[in-house]
C-alpha cells in the first residue's frame, strides 16, 4: 500500500464523516483515525452488514444500467484537472469510456455497453463503489 492510497482513504474518511477505518489487504493491516475539527459533531458510522429498507421507486426508470465490475473508487475524469468523461445529457457510443474505477492500484476504464444518452450518473467523483453498484443509466 503506497502513500497515495493512504491519502485517498483519508480523504474518503473526511468526505464521509468517518473517524476510524481499519483495512487488511494482502497481509498488510492499516488503521486510520482522525480527530474531529472543533465544533464538529461526530457522524455515526454505518455497519457494512446492515442494510436500510429500500423504498420502491414510484415508476420504473427506462434505459440500461452500467454496473461496477469491481469494488473500487469511482473517478469521473482521467485526472483532477480533466473534464469528466461524460455528463448527464451526453451522447455515447458503445465502447466510449464513461469513468475509471481504481481497484488495487489499477485504473480500470469502464466503457459504455450500448449507444445512447447518459440520463443519470448514480455516484459521485471519488466515491467508493461496490461490485454491481449502478454507475450510470443510459437510454437508447
Amino acid at each position: 500500500m503506497d502513500v497515495k492510497s493512504i491519502e485517498s482513504l483519508a480523504r474518503l474518511m473526511k468526505e464521509n464523516g468517518l473517524t476510524a477505518l481499519e483495512l487488511s489487504q494482502e497481509g498488510i493491516s492499516l488503521k486510520l483515525e482522525r480527530r474531529l475539527e472543533a465544533g464538529a459533531l461526530p457522524v455515526p458510522a454505518a455497519s457494512p452488514f446492515v442494510s436500510a429498507p429500500v423504498e420502491p421507486e414510484p415508476a420504473p426508470k427506462k434505459g440500461s444500467l452500467v454496473l461496477s465490475p469491481t469494488v473500487g473508487v469511482f473517478y469521473a475524469a482521467a485526472s483532477p484537472d480533466s473534464a469528466p468523461f461524460v455528463e448527464v445529457g451526453a451522447r455515447v457510443r458503445k465502447g466510449d469510456t464513461l469513468c475509471i474505477i481504481e481497484a488495487m492500484k489499477l485504473m480500470n476504464e469502464i466503457p459504455a455497453e450500448t449507444d445512447g444518452t447518459v440520463v443519470e450518473i448514480c455516484v459521485g467523483n471519488g466515491q467508493v463503489v461496490e461490485y454491481n453498484q449502478p454507475l450510470f443509466r443510459i437510454e437508447p
